[in-house]
């Protein structure tokens, strides 16, 4: 009888303590999920109104000034979406991998040095665009003009933007491009009413707005940025910037190279209907979008608190993304023929649904790749990131090219898929050697620190 007490005595607070302990964890799990969600939330919603906003600039100056200086704008705008990509690449990308999930003190500082870092890339990129403006001249150099005198704030309110989600208050970056698009109107009404609409003013009350929200962000966030520490930003986050910039305008050089292929050889018809097709997948571009504004802080998040979860959160980025890719392709499939692609895209509609079917494929394969590729940023594992993105981007364009040339617009996007494809399974075989990398730098600095302790306990 003895025996038995002794038994049982342990034994009586086990079930109470593991029924809590599971409640707890569960509890944990769905603040987690709850939080996630939220974020995910206001990162599409977000990019949905950052993306109608330039849309809505776009339409009002091909409807308003006519073909010219519709090109003229068109050319100030890819130059921003270059110029985007290098300043994202060596402020904000740096900062999402190593503040997501950082003390208040801590991403304040990286906060002040990131956008300053910001503004100084969109100050020397401004003083080049300045000097375009002098050597192009007529209309292009109008657009060059306004927009190298607002690149400095356009540039500063981008980000804002990704530091408000690195700190997961995507709540203050939606409030900021609301901000930018709500100045933008009747800026462009009083353009209008005063007969100022022309291509440079259009432009610069575009950037000049930005401004107005850059200011704002520095309201939200009480930070002043600090464009004197831009060089010991670029230092100390070298291993990381440079290859971010590479990575994001390799991926803007290769759009722009592919486009100006297919149009050599099946002419602009064909690469109307392309774009067509891209603009019926704008709901998807909006999410995927939106989606990397969120997932990488998160994911830094994951690998600091729990790293266990962190694989199967990359799958589950990937697994959402294919499958909303796969239902927006079978929704577009059943209504583009009943209205939707007539309401979308108007007359071409017709050519352009048999690209809808290559387009899906194509989505679903950049879904499962975008998994991969946050995990690689979030372990900052620049360096297989950015082979990633130099074997995909040319694989891929090869294959467009290739397409185009064995079957026209369809085959451009079948191979473009095809490519993609191939992308995604080169990204998860280097997400899965970063991941074994990690995780033995984690073994090892763990071996290290209780080594350290048994040593100083010996001394003591």
């Amino acid at each position: 009888m003895a025996a038995e007490v002794r038994n049982d005595t342990p034994l009586a607070p086990v079930a109470p303590v593991t029924r809590t302990a599971t409640a707890g964890s569960q509890l944990a799990i769905q603040r987690l999920v709850t939080h996630a969600f939220r974020r995910l939330g206001w990162g599409v919603a977000d990019q949905a109104v950052s993306s109608l906003t330039n849309f809505a600039v776009s339409v009002y100056v091909v409807h308003s000034l006519g073909a010219t200086q519709f090109g003229a704008f068109s050319l100030a705008y890819v130059t921003y979406g270059f110029v985007l990509n290098a300043s994202r690449g060596l402020s904000t990308d740096p900062l999402m991998v190593r503040f997501s999930g950082a003390s208040v003190r801590a991403w304040r500082r990286g906060v002040a040095d990131c956008t300053g870092t910001s503004l100084a890339v969109g100050l020397a990129m401004g003083i080049g665009a300045l000097l375009a403006a002098v050597l192009l001249g007529g209309t292009a150099g109008a657009a060059f003009l306004a927009l190298g005198l607002t690149l400095p704030v356009l540039m500063l309110q981008d980000s804002w933007r990704f530091s408000f989600f690195v700190a997961g208050r995507g709540g203050q970056a939606f409030l900021n491009d609301c901000i930018w698009g709500l100045t933008l109107i009747p800026a462009v009404l009083l353009l209008r009413v005063t007969g100022h609409a022309d291509v440079f003013w259009l432009t610069f009350a575009w950037g000049a707005t930005a401004g107005i929200a850059a200011v704002g962000g520095m309201l939200q966030a009480g930070i002043i940025p600090r464009p004197g520490y831009a060089w010991d930003w670029l230092t100390r986050h070298r291993d990381l910037g440079t290859r971010y910039m590479i990575e994001g305008t390799l991926s803007s050089a290769v759009t722009q190279v592919r486009g100006y292929g297919t149009a050599l050889i099946l002419g602009l018809a064909a690469v109307g209907y392309v774009q067509a097709s891209v603009t019926l997948m704008g709901p998807m571009t909006i999410l995927f979008m939106g989606m990397a504004l969120v997932t990488l802080p998160e994911a830094g998040r994951i690998l600091r608190r729990t790293p266990r979860h962190f694989p199967t959160f990359c799958c589950l980025v990937s697994g959402g993304l294919g499958l909303a890719g796969l239902g927006w392709g079978v929704v577009l499939l059943i209504a583009v023929p009943r209205g939707l692609g007539h309401a979308i895209i108007g007359q071409i509609w017709r050519p352009t649904y048999p690209l809808v079917l290559p387009q899906t494929i194509y989505i679903v394969a950049a879904g499962i790749a975008a998994g991969a590729g946050t995990g690689l940023h979030a372990l900052g594992a620049a360096k297989r990131s950015l082979r990633v993105a130099i074997i995909g981007s040319v694989i891929s364009s090869i294959f467009a090219l290739a397409g185009a040339v064995a079957h026209g617009a369809s085959g451009t996007i079948y191979g473009l898929a095809a490519g993609t494809w191939i992308w995604a399974i080169v990204s998860w075989a280097e997400f899965r050697k970063a991941w074994q990398d990690d995780k033995r730098g984690r073994a090892a600095a763990e071996e290290a620190a209780v080594a350290d302790a048994d040593s100083a306990r010996r001394q003591g």
